[in-house]
């Protein structure tokens, strides 16, 4: 067994070629390339939630509010779009940006655990995404949505531009982990908190800038689905919140911080991608498909858990 441990970082991939292969000998149209495509542009603004959950998880944190957050955002860009434009997208962004810090000053400054931090500040997200919509959805204009949001919607060289959009915030979260002073100061305080302190790195303002940028990424999501449905509502990614973090978890990023990485959450959420949409395709009802995926979860925690560094969710 020692001798196939180099493959341990390659097991999420290996486990989404396997995936897709079974799949397709149920139904050949699943390894159309085309159903390929369509398949991670359907979950391109899942993948962008959870490139930001991955930051928070590497450090050995979670963060509950990501969902809120990604509403209160799509209802931000329907209702600033029709008079602001383009500047709805980043006064959205920039939102979640700031419910992201708040999370991390109440977990990294006043010392509570981050769960029970991010779920008290999700809770307040979503009534603020409830009262600001006055509980209900918010349309955007067919040619509003057209014009300012065709970077989402439309196709650029043959492909969704949905997968150009994720593909440039994996770009980004990428050079953020691995190849600037933040990423080993995440690692490092992933690793051990205490250690990273004794080694100079002030793991408050990391927490604070690892939750702000979840929130960022979160509130993009939330931007990418009011582009989509056309409408910014304050339950719109509802159902995100579990799949974000599966997707991080099943991409081998350990619950305890310090090991996994953005790429690898890329491999996580396909296989979910592929996990739902195979099950559709085998003729798995909807009850049996909760409960496969639900020991998968299951499975992939105790598996990152054999094999990460020791220590708890903080």
């Amino acid at each position: 067994m020692a001798r196939l441990r180099f493959l341990t970082p390659y097991l999420p991939w290996i486990a989404l070629v396997i995936a897709i292969l079974v799949v397709g000998t149920f139904d050949r149209r699943f390894l159309d390339p085309l159903t390929l495509i369509g398949l991670f542009a359907d979950n391109a603004t899942l993948f962008v939630m959870a490139l930001g959950m991955t930051f928070v998880i590497y450090i050995g944190s979670v963060d509950l509010s990501m969902q809120s957050v990604a509403a209160v955002a799509s209802i931000i860009l329907a209702l600033l779009i029709p008079g602001y434009g383009l500047l709805a997208i980043p006064a959205a962004v920039l939102a979640g940006g700031a419910f992201g810090l708040v999370s991390g000053f109440v977990h990294g400054r006043l010392r509570i655990p981050s769960f029970v931090a991010t779920l008290a500040v999700g809770g307040i997200v979503a009534t603020a995404a409830l009262w600001i919509s006055n509980q209900r959805g918010i349309g955007i204009a067919g040619d509003i949505r057209a014009d300012k949001l065709n970077w989402v919607i439309g196709t650029s060289l043959g492909l969704p531009n949905e997968i150009w959009v994720s593909l440039v915030a994996l770009a980004i979260a990428a050079v953020l982990e691995q190849a600037t002073p933040f990423g080993k100061m995440m690692k490092a305080v992933g690793c051990s908190e205490p250690a990273a302190t004794v080694s100079g790195i002030e793991v408050t303002k990391v927490k604070l800038a690892v939750f702000a940028l979840a929130g960022a990424f979160a509130a993009m999501s939330g931007v990418m689905l009011a582009a989509r449905l056309s409408s910014g509502t304050p339950t719109i990614a509802n159902e995100f919140l579990l799949p974000a973090i599966a997707a991080v978890v099943l991409g081998g990023t350990s619950l305890t911080g310090g090991s996994g990485g953005v790429i690898r959450t890329l491999a996580g959420t396909m296989l979910i991608a592929v996990f739902r949409t195979g099950m559709t395709f085998v003729g798995v009802n909807a009850l049996a498909q909760q409960i496969v995926f639900g020991v998968i979860l299951i499975l992939a925690v105790c598996l990152n858990t054999g094999r990460a560094p020791k220590g708890v969710m903080k």
